[in-house]
């Protein structure tokens, strides 16, 4: 994470520092620029705590501190190129922080909505997907009625903004529990999406759709299936990416829509090159799937992972090979390699671990080896 915390560094937040006071003649930001050189042992995150927070210092020193004269002050920066990059994160969050501080007195007319506008603005110069999460957290269903109309705007960034910050599962972002609490909230975006001509919008749809299948399965299946039925020539790729996790999880629905239904199979393997691995490491295994049946049969084929964990107990984790058609009668055979290696998302412990094949969700030939760290 060392090179990600540099993404704001001492040279843009001065920068930025900058570019506000040349936005606001007159104004000091002096809390931004010592803030700058506060930066060496935080994370991205922090930066962007930190940075806000000193934001918030120097608007309310400003003659008229609050969120009209913050917004007022960034719409003017964003006339300079410089006004780009990671610094936008907390100038995004200051100005989610200044409208929700406004409150529901007589001075917060508007203020709501235009910090929404705000970040439609800014999410092309970095996107607002983190900072609009306190948004949709305080009023769902009067943010989703602002970002409803984003789906129609012509810079796919503010499109994609509306599928990508209301997304269940959005890495690096809070939760809104309200987006989970009530799945089909959102499928009104993503309606309006899933046909949109970038690929850039249309992977956040897919990426949407496949946090929604967390807690509404049977909503995604749904939804993909009404999708199918009035799709485009990116429609299929979409509806494949959004069920990935389910085809993984073999959920019969899932398989069903995309063509993957049972079959008559007679499944050879899998056979590992070796039986026990040191990390770091690599197993390699192969095997033969045949059709036994008179039909054709459209086949998603994965493998299986047993992890050891630290307690003794073994937890699956499932990866994809792809998709395949066999004749009736076909036989295919298949070679793969897995590697082994300690990562920050997960660490490897000693002892018998398993691989198993998973055919349109059946699977095949649990097999055991053994790791060694």
């Amino acid at each position: 994470m060392g090179v990600m915390n540099e993404l704001i560094n001492r040279q843009n937040v001065e920068m930025l520092a900058r570019l506000l006071a040349e936005a606001a003649p007159g104004s000091h930001w002096g809390h931004v620029a010592a803030a700058a050189a506060e930066l060496d042992e935080l994370s991205l995150r922090a930066r962007t705590d930190k940075i806000s927070a000193a934001l918030l210092a120097d608007i309310r020193l400003l003659p008229e501190p609050g969120f009209p004269t913050a917004a007022r002050t960034f719409r003017t920066a964003l006339a300079s190129a410089g006004f780009t990059g990671w610094i936008i994160w907390p100038v995004s969050e200051t100005a989610v922080t200044l409208a929700l501080e406004t409150g529901a007195g007589p001075d917060s007319a508007g203020a709501f909505e235009d910090c929404l506008a705000l970040l439609a603005e800014l999410t092309p110069r970095l996107t607002g997907e983190f900072a609009i999460r306190r948004l949709l957290d305080r009023d769902l269903v009067r943010s989703l009625r602002v970002i409803q109309g984003w789906t129609g705007h012509p810079d796919e960034h503010v499109r994609r903004l509306a599928s990508e910050g209301t997304r269940p599962y959005l890495p690096w972002a809070v939760r809104v529990p309200g987006i989970v609490l009530a799945p089909a909230s959102t499928i009104p975006v993503l309606d309006a999406l899933y046909r949109d001509p970038s690929d850039f919008v249309r992977r956040s749809v897919a990426n949407h759709l496949n946090d929604v299948a967390r807690h509404a399965p049977a909503l995604v299946v749904a939804t993909a299936e009404r999708w199918l039925a009035a799709p485009d020539g990116n429609t299929a790729s979409v509806v494949r990416h959004g069920l990935r996790t389910m085809i993984k999880n073999a959920h019969p629905g899932a398989l069903a829509l995309l063509g993957f239904a049972p079959a008559s199979l007679a499944v050879n393997g899998p056979r590992l090159d070796r039986n026990s691995v040191a990390l770091p490491g690599e197993l390699a295994f192969d095997f033969e799937i045949s059709n036994t049946g008179a039909a054709d049969a459209r086949l998603a084929v994965d493998y299986v992972v047993h992890y050891m964990k630290a307690n003794g107990t073994t937890s699956p984790k499932v990866f994809k090979i792809g998709a395949l058609t066999l004749a009736a009668g076909e036989t295919r055979s298949v070679t793969k390699r897995h590697a082994f290696r300690q990562m920050t998302t997960r660490v490897h412990h000693a002892g018998v671990h398993a691989l198993e094949l998973q055919i349109n969700g059946i699977r095949h030939g649990h097999t055991e080896f053994q790791v060694q760290v």
